[in-house]
């Protein structure tokens, strides 16, 4: 068992490294002209407004023409493109034609007349074909199964992404509210925190840092200004020395017409999920998601759907997945795999008709997803719950309803993920991990003063070590008062 240790980080405790900010003007221009992207479409299914305010740089072309830009001059002279939520809390539709070396492609438009309810590669279980959680044996003792091999200290309200096994991205609270939040990089092997963004890039501004990702390449991260109504999302590269370069303005839009995205990063790889927003000028607009070098802001359009995606993204091992419309008349979501070396998408899974997943990911068993609602049909997956195939491996091409699954069978707060030979699912206040070969699950205990939600995972992807975290408030009679954010980092024990 490895040995753990614990790393404590508070407000000015951890090393800093300043965030860069600017300041310029800009007017809002009202058109733009269109881009061509190489792109992935699946599914069928606007004006701006102006004031005057700061800026970042100028506009590249983004991936809609009629969607109106944030114009910029000044600033970041790097190029923009264009286009969720301000302060977080708490497949093979139709004919797939790959082309090119990117491994594009677009379903196969010429057979839609004939086949407009027709979906291929539709999952389908008998209820046989399915175990849950309840025909598991509850190991008590989590400890047989991973050991804690760091606890690390952050600040009251800290939240953690984890996707490369090297280091974690937080979103941390900033002294007294100003700036609302800062971006630290916590080194999974040493337990160091870097205050990478001390404040947003676009503070002056009158922006806040919103969401982030990250792993040793560099980070991805959406800045949000709620006064005026904008997002903009922007990544930079490793420094070598625990922190970041400059940070790369690669896309912006208007919250009244495009919801602010959802993110995703694989590697050097950043992802940006953009979706209409359903009561603006813009709703009838395409999804798509958006891919960049971290660093960098030559982006093209990854993934199109006609018609709004289904989740946010997820990081996987080398792929990115995603939820798009089939295009079909018929609403299906088809869970999508894409290579993110070579754009090549190598494993699609249609969900039966109207089934909409919460979450979606991909892992040793292939695709999982989560449904936060029942249906009353579709047999073995009509019920609440995370859904993965209950075998070794699952083979491409359409095999999914050959063969058993497992249904962690408890409403589903964020994606799975793997460690060693186990699946681990965030429970109502544990994350738990479940032994599929040895019919067993077990949990993590939670730590007195966590918050009703308890534990979270905080990983994804499959990785050597999980990361979970817990934001901690405990007033004890015989100790002092504890408000802290724990961070925890897990190994399998060696057999």
């Amino acid at each position: 068992m490895t040995e753990s240790r614990e790393r404590t980080f508070g407000a000015g405790t951890h090393t800093s490294r300043g965030q860069r900010g600017r300041t310029s003007a800009h007017a809002r221009s009202s058109s733009r002209p269109s881009r061509q992207s190489t792109s992935r479409s699946f599914g069928s299914p606007t004006a701006g407004h102006a004031s005057s305010r700061p800026s970042l740089g100028a506009r590249s072309h983004g991936p809609h023409p009629n969607r109106k830009p944030v114009s910029r001059t000044g600033g970041f002279d790097k190029p923009l493109l264009t286009r969720r939520r301000f302060l977080i809390g708490a497949a093979g539709a139709g004919v797939l034609a790959v082309a090119g070396a990117g491994g594009a492609f677009m379903i196969n438009r010429s057979r839609r007349a004939e086949e407009a309810d027709t979906v291929e590669n539709v999952l389908t279980v008998p209820e046989a074909a399915v175990t849950t959680v309840d025909d598991l044996e509850y190991a008590e003792d989590s400890t047989a199964y991973m050991s804690k091999v760091m606890d690390v200290t952050l600040p009251y309200g800290s939240l953690v992404w984890e996707n490369d096994g090297k280091v974690a991205a937080c979103l941390i609270p900033g002294d007294d509210g100003t700036p609302l939040t800062q971006v630290g990089l916590l080194d999974l092997e040493t337990g160091t925190l870097t205050t990478a963004l001390s404040q947003a890039a676009g503070a002056a501004e009158g922006f806040e840092i919103y969401d982030v990702r990250a792993t040793s390449h560099g980070a991805l991260w959406i800045e949000s200004d709620i006064m005026d109504g904008l997002w903009r999302v922007l990544s930079a590269k490793s420094d070598g020395e625990g922190g970041l370069g400059e940070p790369v303005v690669m896309d912006e839009g208007l919250c009244e017409e495009w919801q602010t995205p959802t993110l995703a990063i694989v590697e050097d790889q950043g992802f940006w999920q953009v979706l209409p927003c359903l009561d603006g000028p813009c709703s009838t607009e395409d999804s798509v998601l958006m891919q960049a070098t971290l660093g960098s802001a030559d982006a093209s359009v990854a993934c199109t759907s006609h018609g709004r995606m289904a989740c946010a993204p997820y990081g996987a091992d080398g792929a990115v997945v995603v939820a798009p419309r089939t295009d079909t008349s018929s609403i299906h979501y088809q869970l999508t795999r894409i290579d993110v070396k070579t754009g090549q998408v190598t494993d699609t899974l249609a969900l039966p008709r109207s089934m909409k997943p919460l979450e979606v990911a991909f892992g040793p068993t292939g695709f999982s997803f989560a449904f936060d609602a029942g249906y009353a049909y579709g047999d073995g997956i009509a019920n609440i719950g995370t859904y993965t195939p209950d075998v070794d491996s699952v083979p491409s091409g359409g095999d999914y309803s050959r063969v058993p699954w497992f249904n962690y069978s408890r409403v589903p707060t964020c994606a799975p993920a793997w460690c060693g030979p186990y699946f681990f699912v965030k429970s109502t206040r544990s994350v738990c991990g479940v032994d599929l070969g040895g019919s067993t699950y077990f949990a993590f205990d939670a730590e007195d003063g966590a918050q009703s939600f308890g534990d979270y995972l905080a990983s994804s992807g499959a990785k050597d070590r999980i990361v979970t975290y817990a934001s901690l408030h405990d007033e004890p009679v015989d100790g002092p008062e504890v408000k802290r954010c724990s961070v925890r980092i897990w190994a399998p024990v060696s057999a």
